[in-house]
C-alpha cells in the first residue's frame, strides 16, 4: 500500500486513540498527535498519551482546553462526581457537551498549521454511550464544516466508526498490537492503566470486547 501524506492523530492515549496512531502509521508518510488538556479527571492519561507518542516515535501537540472544564462540569473532569450510566434513556454523565466539536475543529486548526492533509478520530457509532458528537452524520458535517470555515480540503478519517469493541480488538491484533494496546493504554475512568479497574463503564466496555473478541479467535 502507497502511503499517503500527512495525518494528525487525535489522540488520548486510551485503546480506541491508540489503535487509530497504529492505523495511521500503516498509511501515512508522516503521522503527528494531538493531545487535549481539559482538565480531565486523571494527568495520567496525558502521561499515558506522552509514553506512546515517544515510544512511537511521533511529535506530539498537547492543547490547553481547560475552558471546556469551567463550561461543562461532569464525571470525567470533577473528582467530585461520581461516574454514572444514564438512565431511562439519558446520556451518561461521562458526556461532555461540545467536546468533539471544540476539539475535532481545534484539530482542523492545528493540521491546517502543521501542513497534516488528514485527521483521523477514534469515535465509534457501533459500542458508544449514545454520546450524539461520536455519530457519524456529526463527523461527516463537522468536515465540510471545517473546511468551510477555512477554505482547505482536510479529510476527517473514522477507522472505528461502526466496529464495536470486539472489532477494535481485532482491528489492534491485525495491526499487529493487540498485547501492545492492551498494556500500554489507559481508558479506565479512574486512572488505571492497561486492563483497568475492572468496575467503571469503560473497563467493563472494555473488557466485554476483549472477550468476545478472544473467543471469537480460539473457534476461528
Amino acid at each position: 500500500m502507497e502511503k499517503q501524506h500527512k495525518a494528525l492523530v487525535v489522540f488520548s492515549g486510551g485503546q480506541d486513540s491508540t489503535t487509530c496512531l497504529f492505523w495511521a502509521l500503516e498509511r501515512f508518510k508522516e503521522v503527528a498527535v494531538v493531545t487535549f488538556n481539559y482538565g480531565q479527571r486523571h494527568a495520567l492519561e496525558i502521561d499515558c498519551a506522552q509514553k506512546i507518542a515517544e515510544e512511537q516515535g511521533v511529535k506530539q501537540y498537547i492543547l490547553d482546553m481547560n475552558l471546556l472544564n469551567q463550561l461543562a462540569p461532569n464525571a470525567l473532569t470533577r473528582d467530585d462526581i461520581e461516574v454514572a450510566a444514564g438512565e431511562d434513556g439519558d446520556l451518561p454523565n461521562t458526556f461532555v457537551p461540545g467536546r468533539n466539536l471544540v476539539f475535532f475543529s481545534f484539530a482542523g486548526i492545528l493540521a491546517r498549521q502543521i501542513g497534516a492533509q488528514h485527521i483521523i478520530t477514534g469515535v465509534s457509532e457501533a459500542d458508544f454511550s449514545g454520546y450524539p458528537d461520536c455519530r457519524d452524520n456529526f463527523i461527516k458535517s463537522l468536515n465540510v464544516t471545517i473546511n468551510l470555515a477555512m477554505d482547505e480540503q482536510l479529510l476527517l478519517h473514522t477507522p472505528l466508526m461502526w466496529l464495536n469493541k470486539a472489532g477494535v480488538w481485532a482491528l489492534a491484533d491485525q495491526l499487529g498490537v493487540l498485547n501492545y494496546v492492551r498494556e500500554k493504554t489507559l481508558t479506565c475512568y479512574n486512572g488505571i492503566p492497561s486492563d483497568g479497574c475492572g468496575e467503571c463503564p469503560a473497563c467493563l466496555l472494555r473488557q466485554r470486547g476483549l472477550e468476545r473478541y478472544l473467543a471469537k479467535k480460539v473457534e476461528a
